[in-house]
């Protein structure tokens, strides 16, 4: 990864209101195995107008539950990992652009999911997970479910389509396989046209094709890791979900930078952050 001498530590988001051990643990985890910095971080969101209503109880309720909820998290990481060093983060504002800030200087964002349908997803003022993903300039790792350690061999999969933002999710994919001493596997979903004629050979010879191309070096820079190939038929999102069911994560890339948020993120993204049964890891083009 790019600049990584800058960026010294993961985030992760902790949500007073919510359980916050899961993707605590994933992120504890994966800064003790890259040896940097942890920061818990709480958003408190601003007053409302105070001018018809006095918001001050609930402002300090607000702060008082975030407070604990640090010292929790951070009493909770240090049992985990007494190596790991822990920054505690009580930050003023909303928390979606508040955490996304910090993506700037961070190696990754860790978050919680809280399954939310789309429309909630959009509208929940506490809503962190589409608009951090979309926004951050990091990886933004969502932990909805625990990671798959029982199968072995460990894998985690990368969804590959030869665009940039895939090619920036393979290399986070290879450096976490890398990590974590499991095997990748690079899946290719090819989305056969409606009502087009179309040779189905000839179009899946050129997905492996791009494929092999695309994770062409990098078994060079990782000789430890084991890659496959696969290329599936079907929708993306459920073909990609499908493959990962029992790994350790499934590693894809942003779209990009411009357009509202849902577009930046992309519809496979998406959709994925609500059909994966694992964690989703979402990789912006730097």
């Amino acid at each position: 990864m790019t600049d990584s001498g800058e960026r010294e530590e993961v985030v992760v988001g902790i949500d007073p209101a919510r359980d916050w051990r899961l993707p605590l643990a994933w992120a504890v985890d994966e800064a003790g195995r890259r040896r940097l910095g942890l920061r818990l971080v709480v958003a408190v969101p601003p007053q409302h107008d105070t001018q018809h209503v006095d918001d001050t109880p609930r402002s300090i309720a607000l702060h008082q539950a975030a407070s604990e909820a640090l010292g929790a998290a951070a009493a909770w990481s240090r049992d985990r990992h007494p190596e790991v060093e822990l920054v505690v983060h009580l930050v003023e504002g909303f928390p979606a652009p508040e955490i996304a800030r910090l993506s700037r200087h961070a190696r990754m964002i860790v978050l919680g999911s809280r399954h939310l349908s789309r429309t909630s997803e959009f509208l929940s003022a506490g809503s962190l997970v589409v608009p951090v993903s979309a926004q951050a300039q990091c990886p933004v790792v969502v932990v909805g479910e625990a990671e798959h350690v029982t199968q072995q061999p460990s894998c985690l999969v990368v969804g590959i389509d030869g665009s940039e933002s895939s090619k920036a999710a393979l290399a986070v994919a290879f450096e976490e396989a890398d990590l974590r001493g499991a095997k990748l596997r690079a899946v290719s979903v090819r989305q056969p046209p409606l009502f087009l004629p179309h040779d189905e050979e000839a179009a899946i010879q050129w997905q492996r094709r791009m494929l092999s191309e695309t994770t062409a070096g990098w078994s060079q820079e990782y000789p430890d890791v084991v890659l496959t190939h696969e290329v599936l038929t079907g929708h993306p999102v459920e073909e990609l979900a499908g493959a990962a069911e029992h790994a350790l994560a499934v590693v894809v890339g942003r779209r990009g930078k411009g357009g509202y948020t849902g577009m930046r993120l992309g519809s496979v993204v998406h959709g994925l952050l609500h059909r994966a049964h694992c964690p989703v890891i979402t990789v912006p083009v730097r």
